[in-house]
């Protein structure tokens, strides 16, 4: 029996088609466009510039680029996609012409070979949203990983058995051993605190008998709580504290934790204006952050 695999790889193509303009990719956001726009006989190019998204529909008549139906429609394309750090796009149409490769500057040097223009600013998701989308991304790449054998996982499950009765085994030789050393060691003389605690805090007591401190004084500020003033020390200070947690953590709901933290960082990134001094440096670390986000996802999704 001859099995078709093609249907399978036009899937998964289309798939990583769709998850590379969900990350941003200008280019695979015209390729999503221009299959979407297909039936109308329109043709997308855009470019991301100054924080905007410039578009261009182009159709061999007028009629084809009636501008409520293909705003609309736009959107809805768009924000079904829900690109990264893409919120502005500026449509504009003409009727169709000659491949230009600075369309942009040509239009608007002359603007009045365009039809019209409209911009639109799309709804941008919720942040358990984002994540959503991009847990459902690792899941749909996974998916194309080889599977394991019947052998690898009888393998694997023999380590887990063995390794959870090992734990079993130690834990109940300490807890004997504990009990033991409760049952027969020599009970303590003298009136001495048995409690560490105890010890502690009458030696306390004993070395400071000033009063305590008034209560009035201003409470300590958490260190994890962002400032509102500055958006690239705020997204500086979650980095780290992302950073610190993800020394120790080990549970899968911790490293979902710190992935949000990290697309937390992100974003903060991506909200310093143009005019700060540390605008380039931002603009490196809005994909670094992302890459973290995205590795502590994937750690997330291991046993």
């Amino acid at each position: 029996m001859t099995v078709n695999y093609l249907p399978l790889k036009m899937t998964n193509a289309a798939n990583d088609i769709f998850r590379q303009a969900r990350q941003g990719s200008v280019a695979a956001i015209i390729q999503v466009l221009n299959e979407k726009l297909a039936d109308s006989g329109i043709r997308t190019r855009a470019i991301f510039a100054d924080g905007v998204l410039q578009l261009l529909c182009e159709a061999p008549t007028a009629d084809q680029l009636e501008p409520s139906l293909i705003a609309e429609r736009v959107r809805q394309i768009l924000e079904a996609i829900a690109p990264r750090n893409i919120h502005r796009v500026n449509i504009n149409s003409r009727i169709v012409r000659e491949q230009q490769l600075l369309w942009l500057e040509d239009i608007n040097r002359d603007p009045e070979n365009l039809l019209w223009s409209q911009e639109i600013t799309l709804s941008k998701p919720s942040f358990i949203q984002q994540l959503r989308n991009d847990w459902r991304s690792r899941q749909a790449e996974s998916t194309l990983l080889p599977t394991r054998s019947a052998r690898q996982i009888r393998e694997q499950r023999q380590f887990w058995r063995g390794g959870v009765l090992g734990g079993v085994t130690v834990s109940l030789l300490l807890l004997a051993g504990w009990l033991a050393y409760s049952r027969f060691a020599p009970a303590s003389t003298g009136s001495a605190p048995t409690n560490v605690s105890d010890l502690s805090s009458n030696t306390i007591a004993s070395a400071d008998p000033s009063p305590p401190a008034s209560t009035s004084a201003n409470p300590p500020t958490n260190p994890s709580t962002p400032s509102t003033s500055d958006t690239f020390a705020d997204a500086v200070r979650i980095a780290e504290q992302a950073s610190q947690e993800g020394q120790t953590a080990s549970s899968s709901a911790e490293w979902l934790t710190l992935a949000a933290r990290w697309r937390e960082a992100s974003d903060l990134m991506a909200t310093v204006p143009t005019t700060d001094t540390r605008y380039k440096t931002a603009q490196d670390r809005i994909s670094a952050y992302r890459r973290n986000s995205e590795s502590a996802l994937r750690k997330a999704q291991q046993p």
